[in-house]
């Protein structure tokens, strides 16, 4: 009997290592594998950091050159009012002009206003050639209606709050449209609530001419065609 079971013993013992080693290849290649997966996660990461960052240097780059073309602008606009209003060409009122004009757009650049809105360059020159002439008769005829009242009391004045419908799509057509509004004499802009302006009319005819919506057309064709 001793001799029938001592192979049977010696099979066991033989098919131990064996096992072993079957478990310990298995782990190897299982840390191989992760190994692996492993570099490819780091890989993919390093990848998309470098684009991201290469995209966000093209941002920045593009942000900044927007930003410069927008203060040349601004800055030859200030230097040029500020010249039609001094009248003095000499070379010291000139440099104190420009010296000022360069400290407002550093002033300007470090509170964030030189953008698409405050310096509109989207919107080219239609503004000027397109509305600016229209807004103006507005502006003579509203200023002639208002003084012919003050200077004859029979003509009526009945004040009163309108809503008036903008169909603008972005902020700075809304604030070119409620501005206007209240450049032309006898109206007030007061609020705005949504995509309505509240109005202050000092006659019904004042009231009616911004209720006709043909400035809030202008304002939205300014906008639309940029």
């Amino acid at each position: 009997m001793a001799e029938k079971t001592a192979p049977a013993e010696h099979q066991r013992g033989s098919a131990a290592p064996q096992a072993f080693e079957n478990c310990t290849l298995d782990s190897r290649a299982d840390q191989d594998q992760s190994g692996l997966f492993y570099l490819a996660v780091l890989l993919i990461d390093c990848v998309l950091k470098t684009t991201g960052s290469r995209l966000a240097r093209g941002t920045r780059l593009v942000t900044w050159g927007n930003n410069v073309k927008h203060s040349l602008v601004l800055g030859t606009l200030l230097f040029g009012i500020w010249i039609l209003w001094s009248g003095y060409y000499t070379p010291l009122l000139l440099s104190l002009g420009g010296t000022s004009c360069l400290l407002v757009i550093f002033l300007a650049r470090r509170m964030n206003l030189i953008d698409q809105e405050g310096v509109p360059l989207q919107l080219g020159l239609r503004p000027f050639i397109q509305y600016a002439p229209w807004l103006l008769k507005e502006i003579v005829l509203a200023n002639i209606d208002v003084a012919c009242r003050i200077l004859t009391p029979s003509l009526p004045i009945r004040p009163q709050m309108i809503r008036i419908k903008s169909s603008q799509k972005g902020d700075l057509g809304r604030v070119i449209f409620a501005n206007s509004i209240t450049l032309t004499p006898g109206t007030v802009s007061v609020d705005m609530e949504g995509d309505e302006v509240v109005v202050h009319a000092l006659t019904e005819q004042a009231a009616a001419e911004d209720a006709s919506g043909e400035m809030n057309r202008r304002v939205t064709a300014l906008e639309d065609r940029h």
